[in-house]
């Protein structure tokens, strides 16, 4: 009998404080629930890696704040974020999934991680990359994105254009050969990216899951990594 897709969703943790707790919005869970799978909080423990990558059906990887590695960033401008044990298990989870060619869904620093893996360069500070860049960083702050034609996003989405919320200071600013971004805001900023080489590997610098209880296009996304997970395996 097959079962609910069960989603791995990689913990953050308080980055702005002491660094001693998991944290992680409720909306995450919620989203990936009403989209029809089980969401799972995965902590960071090397001997969590390989188990999450055979047992799980898809990996959600959350925003947070966190440096990325230097080489990582643009013109030699490193991340003003603090480090984060995050980092290192997240990214051999990240790469587990990819070789595995299983879904992945990054929102905001998840996008970038992915990014990241896929060799394309980052702004550690979005504002820096020009004089028309508006602010980003801006909790309850609303934007446009143009979705770009023929990516999965816009299929998934079905709208030309929509309105997202914005809270990041870091950005993707170099895309590499195998990543595509698949919308934009009306500065230019990439705001999603696509892997087309794997089947199911889409990043969202806006978080998405704050429009989990809405009636928003962007939720098509959750449904659209769910349904890239199919049913599990019968237990």
């Amino acid at each position: 009998m097959a079962r609910t897709p069960r989603i791995a969703v990689i913990l953050d943790e308080n980055t702005s404080g002491d660094a001693s707790r998991y944290e992680a919005s409720k909306n995450y869970f919620t989203a990936i629930r009403d989209a029809g799978g089980l969401p799972f909080g995965i902590p960071y423990l090397p001997e969590i890696v390989r188990p999450v990558a055979e047992e799980f059906d898809g990996l959600l990887c959350v925003g947070g704040r966190f440096a990325y590695p230097d080489d990582w960033y643009l013109q030699s401008q490193p991340s003003r974020a603090p480090p984060s044990e995050r980092l290192a298990i997240e990214r051999e989870i990240t790469s587990e999934f990819l070789r595995r060619e299983k879904p992945i869904l990054g929102i905001c620093a998840g996008m970038q991680l992915l990014a990241g893996l896929h060799g394309c360069r980052l702004w550690s500070d979005v504002r820096a990359s020009g004089a028309s860049i508006v602010e980003h960083d801006k909790r309850g702050s609303l934007h446009n994105v143009t979705l770009i034609p023929n990516t999965k996003l816009a299929a998934l989405a079905g709208v030309p254009a929509m309105l997202v919320n914005t809270l990041h200071r870091e950005a993707v600013g170099e895309l590499s050969s195998s990543v595509i971004a698949s919308a934009h805001s009306d500065d230019g900023v990439v705001e999603a990216i696509e892997i087309p080489a794997h089947p199911f590997a889409i990043g969202l610098q806006w978080h998405q899951e704050q429009f989990a209880a809405a009636d928003h296009p962007g939720n098509q996304v959750f449904r659209g990594f769910l349904n890239a997970c199919g049913p599990g395996d019968g237990d």
